[in-house]
């Protein structure tokens, strides 16, 4: 039961977010430890190399246990899996502290791959329960605020064991057992929040409402049978294949520019302090976060799977400026910007991929998306090796990895090349007007004919914004062939109409409607120049009316004096200031409905709402 009807009002969401923190924040502070502890002691090639190995540790986990811990989260409840997992990781973090204190490097290398081990059995399960503890209305602001928090535990795992390590170090040390018998107590951190995150996995509500009846058999996962079955099931909805594999090249180009990026720091620019190093990838965090909040912002309505093409191309560009940055403070705004765009990619295909995803086989797809998201972090991480091995500089990598982004940019764009449209258009808008949509509940499903007022160029951008189905517009032929926006109004399925050929557009109209589709249009042919409603004409009427669907009436309040409609009033307002904009939609009418009926159905909601 909700306290309200928010996010945050859902029950158990802050005990999940914690606990989401602490998972990320322990699996990341052994991590940095070790890796700090290679920096110190290493450089050039052999430092690639290890930092590429204790990445590769904790990728092998995520493709051993595919079909397991896929099972393991369609089979049982995905909040005990998640409370086991969580005392699972006390004894390990205990192991851990024990070989910081006795010197045993390699021991605590090697258990980076038992924690890792004990992640990839957490994995589908924590993701998982985004959906059966939020609903599909929170789908994306979910994944959003799992994001926010994941990057958080991150960015703050990063920078609080940096500097721990850094404050303890000194100077005083000799060889890598002599660094981790100093930084030993930092093992008891991992500790209690292991414990804590334990305490708080065991209060998290179960919403399991089916699950799997499927037996595990090791023989058959032995002999990669499982591998094969759980394939088949991930490649039968083709946009969740093609949205995991856009987002295991996500996750390989991140991997492969962290895993360089030390060494490049260090030998280009001359700096050996881990607290700068850390700093400066940590910023991507911040981004990260930034862009998850502002990707759910944007799919308040629906998932706005369009953001995510538009953070692969600014992703790639920001790779390309890497290897061309000559100071701290240059990488520092890049990789925030990196951090931005990631959240835009990040949120609305993980968010689809959930949405997409049966229930029953919910655990067994998330699997399958971290299985396959490590095959290539992994594949990435050996070629890292081979280049390093070979003595390739870090600055060539990079650019290998911008080219891999072309690619992944070129995927997402052929998949959501209308969506990516309509998500720029909302970006831009967005900078200037801030939006409200009143009675949004009352466009159905199925066959509507949108007719509204026409107060501004923007006015079909606006309507469009929160609706996830395309709206077939009729727009002027001159405005359809534009050369620019040709290609995207035809690809969004807009309808052209001239004054010689409007009987063939309202046919058109017609049988999209017949199809089920949105047609909009604007009864006053025109926009208006002096914000009250002119005549309806009743070329809409021509449309028959045999199409099972109905009219939606709507009024968009707030636009009408800005820049971008006909009434340039004397006093403007602030450039700085945000328009408010309203759009009201009426409850459904029957298609006969005739122009001054439609009309007064407008007015009327004009009267009523009209800021004045």
């Amino acid at each position: 039961m909700q306290k309200k009807d928010t996010l945050f009002g859902i029950v158990g969401l802050i005990n999940y977010l914690i606990v989401i923190f602490l998972n990320a924040f322990t699996d990341l502070g052994h991590k940095i430890i070790i890796q700090n502890t290679i920096f110190k002691v290493y450089d050039g090639d052999t430092l690639i190399v290890l930092t590429a190995i204790i990445n590769a540790l904790i990728l092998l986990p995520f493709i051993l246990m595919f079909s397991p811990s896929g099972f393991l989260a369609d089979r049982f409840p995905k909040n005990k899996i998640m409370e086991y997992s969580s005392i699972f990781a006390i004894f390990i973090t205990l192991g851990i502290t024990y070989s910081y204190y006795h010197g045993h490097f390699y021991v605590a290398f090697g258990m980076t791959f038992v924690l890792a081990f004990q992640s990839a059995i957490y994995g589908p399960a924590k993701y998982g329960y985004i959906k059966e503890l939020v609903g599909i209305k929170f789908i994306s602001a979910g994944n959003g605020a799992i994001q926010a928090v994941t990057t958080v535990a991150i960015l703050g795992g990063i920078l609080f064991y940096t500097v721990l390590f850094e404050g303890m170090l000194g100077n005083g040390f000799e060889s890598k057992e002599d660094i981790l018998k100093v930084v030993a107590p930092l093992g008891w951190l991992l500790v209690i929040s292991s414990v804590l995150e334990w305490f708080l996995a065991s209060k998290l509500p179960n919403k399991m409402i089916v699950r799997s009846e499927k037996s595990f058999k090791l023989r058959r996962y032995l002999i990669g049978a499982y591998l094969h079955k759980n394939m088949k099931i991930i490649k039968r909805k083709k946009e969740i294949f093609e949205a995991i594999i856009a987002l295991s090249l996500f996750w390989s180009i991140s991997q492969v520019v962290l895993a360089v990026f030390g060494e490049y720091a260090k030998s280009k620019l001359g700096v050996t302090n881990t607290i700068f190093v850390q700093g400066v990838m940590a910023l991507a965090g911040i981004g990260i976060v930034i862009g998850s909040i502002m990707a759910a912002k944007f799919s308040k309505y629906f998932i706005n799977t369009g953001l995510s093409a538009i953070g692969a191309i600014g992703l790639t560009i920001v790779v390309f400026l890497v290897p061309t940055s000559t100071s701290l403070g240059q990488l520092a705004v890049i990789f925030m910007l990196f951090g931005i765009f990631s959240g835009f990619l990040m949120v609305p295909l993980n968010a689809q991929i959930q949405f997409l995803s049966p229930r029953v086989h919910l655990g067994t797809i998330l699997a399958g998306n971290n299985f396959i998201q490590n095959i290539f972090m992994f594949s990435f991480l050996v070629l890292t090796t081979i280049f390093a091995y070979h003595s390739i500089s870090g600055g060539i990598l990079i650019y290998a990895m911008a080219i891999v982004g072309v690619l992944l940019s070129f995927l997402l764009l052929k998949r959501y090349q209308v969506l990516s449209f309509w998500a720029v258009m909302e970006l831009f808008s967005s900078f200037r007007h801030s939006y409200t949509y009143v009675g949004l509940q009352n466009v159905p499903e199925g066959a509507v004919l949108l007719l509204g007022n026409h107060v501004s160029w923007l006015d079909w951008i606006i309507v469009q914004l929160p609706l996830a189905r395309r709206i077939n517009f009729l727009m002027d032929k001159d405005i359809y062939n534009w050369k620019f926006f040709h290609a995207f109004f035809k690809k969004g399925e807009a309808i052209p109409v001239s004054p010689k050929a409007s009987k063939d557009a309202f046919k058109e109209a017609h049988k999209r409607l017949l199809n089920g589709k949105i047609v909009g249009m604007y009864p006053e042919g025109g926009i208006s120049t002096d914000g009250e409603l002119g005549k309806f004409y009743k070329g809409y009427e021509i449309i028959p009316t045999d199409y099972n669907g109905v009219i939606v009436p709507y009024f968009i309040d707030g636009v009408f004096g800005s820049s971008f409609s006909k009434y340039k009033p004397k006093k403007k307002k602030s450039f700085f200031k945000r328009r408010q904009i309203t759009v009201y939609f009426s409850e459904p009418i029957p298609n006969n409905t005739k122009a001054d009926e439609l009309k007064n159905i407008i007015q009327e909601l004009k009267d009523k709402y009209e800021t004045k």
